[in-house]
């Protein structure tokens, strides 16, 4: 898309000019007639080439717009809402704030929009890979019912609650990984520069080495002989996997094999789960439509495999069925969780029902991740202690059959 100037009359024959977005100059033309407006110049902004320039020569500096960035912002937004300060004003003050270029950017470009007439909603989804569906969803919600305030509050309430559940992801598999990498590392080492010096010195050796002796310095070998075969090979690897899980279906392979992964992956579906439910509250209570929300909240949840479920939730609610009986088809809720749902539904108390279906998911994943190096450990230890065991073995069981040999022949 191309920056355009325009220059034109609205409907009381008033001259207005700005600047708009577009794959043409009829691209433009149309926008325009839709916003009552006759245009009379349209042409590409001086600009725009300069702009492109220095986004090719700063850009690569940057700092991209992160989770909390967006979480300051909405929480700048319901404050000012609170405070009764125009929009328009209040977006001029934010980005006089704004430290970030990518953010300064960012809050000129919405300025701009909604100084042309456009609804928030609007041009927040000029930036939709950056807010994503729910958020523009819940933004066009609070304009259509004049709660734009209260959606910020809730958003800001939503941003901070998903950061804590990524936090506790990261968190539940930061130990586990790190140890299995210190593992990796340690065994390269000791293949490429400790086996080899004892192979050394078992050469000189004229009886048969253990077999344990024989499989160690055979695996150094070989590790020595192919190390670039090896290098080559795990970078091909890497670069293989990233390209699958790239694709949807990849993305969907993986989404569902790590919810099955032991020990954490409980952890993860707890998680997601807690999100799900939170923001089909929070997406319900603002007025969202049933189906509507399901669709947005399913691209929330950030995990496909649970995410197809709740698109699966969304038909069959389309056909007329139930929520709770919706729920029970997908196989990821527990009993005790589809009877809060059917009480909720008979009830009429649906939202605080989820509320508290998502804050039993985060006590669960709390303590599922406080316990979680008190499970990961003895595995942990289990396998360094039979590598330990094998080194040892391998290296020391030689010279002892040695110094047997040798006590044998003095004694005789």
């Amino acid at each position: 898309m191309a920056l355009y100037e325009w220059r034109g009359r609205n409907n009381r024959g008033e001259a207005v000019n700005g600047q708009l977005e577009a794959m043409t100059e009829g691209g433009v033309a149309d926008q325009l007639r839709a916003m009552g407006v006759a245009p009379v110049f349209i042409g590409v902004a001086k600009e725009a080439s300069a702009e492109k320039k220095e986004s090719l020569l700063a850009r690569l500096n940057r700092k991209p717009i992160v989770t909390d960035d967006l979480l300051i912002f909405s929480r700048q937004m319901y404050t000012l809402n609170k405070a009764g300060v125009p929009i328009l004003r209040a977006f001029a003050g934010l980005e006089a704030s704004a430290t970030k270029p990518a953010m300064v950017d960012m809050l000129r470009d919405v300025r701009s929009s909604l100084d042309q007439g456009r609804e928030l909603s609007a041009a927040l989804a000029r930036f939709s890979e950056l807010f994503g569906a729910f958020y523009i969803s819940m933004i066009k919600v609070g304009e259509m019912t004049g709660r734009l305030t209260e959606v910020f509050l809730r958003l800001t309430e939503h941003m901070e609650f998903e950061r804590d559940v990524k936090e506790r992801i990261k968190q539940a598999v930061r130990y586990p990984i790190f140890v299995l990498v210190a593992m990796a590392i340690a065994i390269v080492v000791l293949n490429i520069f400790v086996i080899p010096v004892f192979a050394k010195v078992f050469a000189g050796f004229k009886t048969e080495l253990p077999l344990i002796t024989r499989g160690l310095l055979a695996f150094s070998a070989w590790m020595i002989a192919w190390w670039p075969a090896l290098v080559v090979g795990a970078i091909g690897a890497w670069f293989g996997v990233r390209n699958f899980l790239s694709t949807v279906k990849g993305r969907y392979w993986w989404d569902s094999k790590k919810l099955k992964l032991p020990i954490v992956g409980e952890i993860i579906l707890k998680a997601t789960l807690a999100r799900f439910a939170r923001s089909f509250a929070l997406s319900n209570q603002s007025g969202v439509p049933l189906v509507q929300g399901l669709t947005v909240v399913a691209q929330t949840v950030d995990n496909s495999f649970i995410g197809a479920r709740i698109e699966q939730m969304r038909d069959g609610i389309e056909r007329g069925e139930s929520i709770s009986r919706c729920a029970a088809t997908t196989g990821v809720f527990t009993p005790v969780v589809l009877q809060m749902i059917q009480v909720g539904e008979e009830t009429g108390e649906l939202d605080s029902l989820l509320f508290e279906i998502a804050e039993m998911y985060e006590r669960d994943t709390d303590y599922a991740i406080k316990g979680l190096s008190a499970s990961i450990e003895p595995i942990l230890l289990a396998v360094i202690g039979v590598l330990v065991l094998l080194l040892a073995l391998g290296v020391f069981l030689p010279l002892w059959n040695m110094g047997q040999a040798a006590m044998g022949k003095g004694g005789g």
